[in-house]
């Protein structure tokens, strides 16, 4: 099987301002839809946990329930590894639009899935089986519709271009974080407990047809076998094996890239999810104030994403990698110290504030570098490999790792210094990390 895209008349030049804005269009719109689907289940792990884990205690809920959140990362490298080989053989926005119905599918057995109370066991089964669908398509998301996003742009906005992919990744959570904060105030505890928490699964499930729509529209940066370039540069044939090549000529750019990314993925799970649920379980501030700091956060990530992208394109990566790591070390612990001393929802909205800032100045450009490592003919697999394993382990049990330091030390900063610890082992491979700002990274790049 091959990707065939056809010429069509009067199609627009792939590098024209116009598709380019198309471009980034689609795919926020339809990765901060996915992104919404995904991390919607972590705004509401302290109500699914009593439904499906009655058993256990509050501390052994909160355990099974990231547990749970957690699995859906260990598909990522999967994820990645399957849609990103067929991204490469078979186009990215085919890729992108899989992963959509996928997701969607992820949500609707969440939305159906019968409580503990209702058929036992059955229903963390099925949560547990709906999270691995779900991290399986979020695996492929990542590298698909950031390659499409790097591959559109000019060499010299290329950290521009991809920016985009964490700013929509910042809007879904924002939007994610809202929905549930304005359930939790409009709803009565018991209400939440009974449908509830079902309605923002709901709306996951509604808003994939319009997301496919919008992909479908979008154009293809992979060539067909048929045209000259595609010959030289993207050999999308039957024989191409992107995965096999990855792993056979790629080892180094692998390694370099899992080290790269989990710092700002362990950022990104403990400051985005796992705060809310810390701030209301260990700090007693009320859930809506959590939901709420979380919508600042994603506000944040998704307003100054595109001007992050915009400063790394200056400046080059690695120093707006390297700098804004190393003020997020100083910061952590001050921060957490800060809160933990005296807990208020306008410290909590402070100390999120500042690390979300912090957080997208050091993820956009990664994010940028990670596809820029890789040819074209094997870059959406390789991101989406370097990405699914990057974030599986350390970045998907994140906060089943902090929720069980917090009981075994006993001590609130447990969450401090497991970040502190991870951004700066991550920090160091950027010494064997070749900066391309601005460089070419593709023959037929304009």
């Amino acid at each position: 099987m091959s990707i065939a895209i056809a010429a069509a008349p009067g199609r627009q030049d792939l590098h024209s301002s116009a598709m380019r804005r198309r471009v980034i269009a689609g795919t926020t719109i339809g990765n901060a839809l996915e992104f919404f689907d995904f991390t919607v289940f972590t705004f509401l792990m302290l109500v699914i946990g009593p439904l499906f884990f009655p058993a256990a205690s509050g501390y052994g809920q909160l355990l099974l329930t990231t547990a749970t959140f957690g699995v859906g990362f260990l598909m990522r490298p999967v994820g990645g590894m399957l849609i990103g080989s067929y991204a490469d053989r078979h186009g990215r926005r085919a890729a992108m639009t899989l992963t959509l119905w996928l997701m969607g599918l992820g949500c609707a057995l969440i939305a159906a899935a019968p409580t503990y109370a209702q058929m036992g066991v059955a229903g963390p089964v099925l949560m547990v089986l709906a999270r691995l669908i779900q991290g399986f398509a979020a695996g492929g998301e990542v590298g698909a519709s950031t390659t499409l996003l790097v591959e559109h742009a000019p060499a010299d906005k290329r950290g521009f271009y991809s920016s985009w992919q964490f700013g929509s990744q910042s809007l879904g959570v924002m939007l994610g974080a809202l929905t549930v904060a304005l359930l939790t105030a409009a709803l009565s505890k018991e209400q939440m407990q009974a449908w509830g928490w079902r309605v923002p699964f709901v709306i996951g499930i509604l808003t994939v047809p319009v997301g496919a729509y919008i992909r479908r529209n979008l154009e293809e940066t992979l060539e067909s076998p048929q045209t000259p370039q595609a010959s030289k540069t993207s050999p999308a044939t039957s024989q191409h094996q992107p995965l096999r090549l990855v792993f056979a000529e790629h080892k180094a750019q692998i390694v370099k890239g899992i080290l790269l990314v989990i710092g700002g993925m362990v950022c990104a799970q403990i400051i985005g999810f796992y705060m809310p649920a810390y701030a209301n379980k260990e700090l007693g501030l009320p859930a809506t104030s959590t939901l709420f700091a979380s919508v600042v956060l994603g506000a944040i990530g998704f307003v100054i994403a595109p001007f992050v992208g915009m400063l790394a394109d200056r400046v080059g990566r690695k120093k707006v990698i390297f700098w804004s790591r190393a003020a997020t070390v100083c910061a952590l612990l001050p921060c957490f110290q800060w809160l933990v001393s005296a807990p208020s929802t306008e410290r909590l909205m402070t100390v999120i504030a500042l690390l979300a800032v912090l957080l997208a100045l050091q993820t956009a450009p990664v994010i940028t570098m990670l596809p820029e490592l890789f040819p074209k003919a094997v870059r959406t697999t390789g991101m989406s490999v370097v990405y699914g394993l990057g974030i599986s382990v350390f970045g998907g049990f994140a906060q089943f790792f902090v929720t069980w330091l917090l009981h075994v030390t006993g001590n609130p900063m447990a969450p401090a210094w497991y970040l502190m610890v991870t951004v700066t082992l991550s920090t160091v491979v950027l010494f064997w990390i070749q900066d391309r700002t601005g460089h070419v990274i593709d023959t037929q790049e304009p």
